[in-house]
């Protein structure tokens, strides 16, 4: 039985993330596990600060899962969750690969599943994750190198599909949230890639929310300008680059 279920928050969204590695809360840099920056080892207490701030919503990922094909951090995901309560939704990402583990996601209080990489390999199992858990609780991740959407896009060289194809299929299931990660600007603070974005945005086939690169007001207007439904933001959090009470302000001012 599904329970606590938080409400989805409407609107453009501006998502906090907290990426988990060994319990602790790091970033990498375009998605390169050698490249990682360790920003605290309380991520509860990331979480209030978020709160403190504002946030309606948390974008949480499972790096250790994501590499591995199976959750790695539950318990300092089921932390977070807790933390987070029926305040702030949650989207949880990582090494979610079958139905059970999705289920059990939710059952534990999360607002929406990501999946990405079994997503790319089996639309269908999208599909039944969509008709069991409804599209508002099911988005997919599509990591994006050079126009492919690419699974364990950390990879270089990782085999992919064209990203338009795959929205385009994936939509057909049912799905109705991407997230859309340049991973040639995933954690370097360089700004979101407004192209691909636009790009995506213009198939008209989902809600967008753009990861990566954003890292200021501006790249906060500029993705909501082109009619991105969201977007989720890291390293210039932590780093003090972007202040999240402001930044939420002004997604909320319209």
């Amino acid at each position: 039985m599904l329970q606590r279920l938080p409400p989805i928050p409407a609107g453009f969204q501006l998502l906090p993330a907290i990426d988990l590695r060994g319990g602790q809360v790091v970033r990498l840099a375009e998605g390169d596990f050698g490249r990682e920056t360790v920003y605290g080892s309380d991520p509860a207490r990331v979480v209030r600060r978020f709160a403190a701030a504002g946030a309606h919503w948390i974008h949480i990922v499972d790096l250790d899962g994501a590499r591995d094909g199976v959750r790695r951090q539950t318990d300092a995901v089921m932390r977070i969750l807790a933390a987070a309560g029926q305040a702030i939704a949650c989207e949880v990402a990582g090494g979610l690969r079958d139905e059970g583990a999705v289920a059990a996601l939710i059952d534990a209080g999360a607002a929406r599943a990501v999946v990405g990489t079994a997503a790319l390999r089996d639309p269908a199992f999208v599909e039944r994750l969509v008709v069991r858990f409804g599209a508002d609780r099911i988005a997919v991740a599509l990591d994006v190198r050079d126009g492919m959407a690419v699974g364990q896009g950390w990879v270089p060289g990782a085999a992919g599909v064209p990203a338009d194809g795959a929205l385009a299929a994936l939509a057909d299931r049912g799905v109705r949230t991407f997230v859309v990660t340049a991973i040639e600007r995933d954690g370097l603070l360089t700004g979101p890639n407004l192209g691909l974005l636009a790009h995506m945005v213009e198939r008209d086939r989902g809600a967008i929310v753009a990861s990566a690169g954003v890292s200021s007001l501006a790249d906060i207007s500029a993705v909501r300008s082109i009619g991105c439904a969201g977007a989720i933001v890291g390293r210039a959090i932590y780093e003090g680059r972007l202040d999240l009470a402001e930044a939420l302000g002004l997604t909320e001012a319209g």
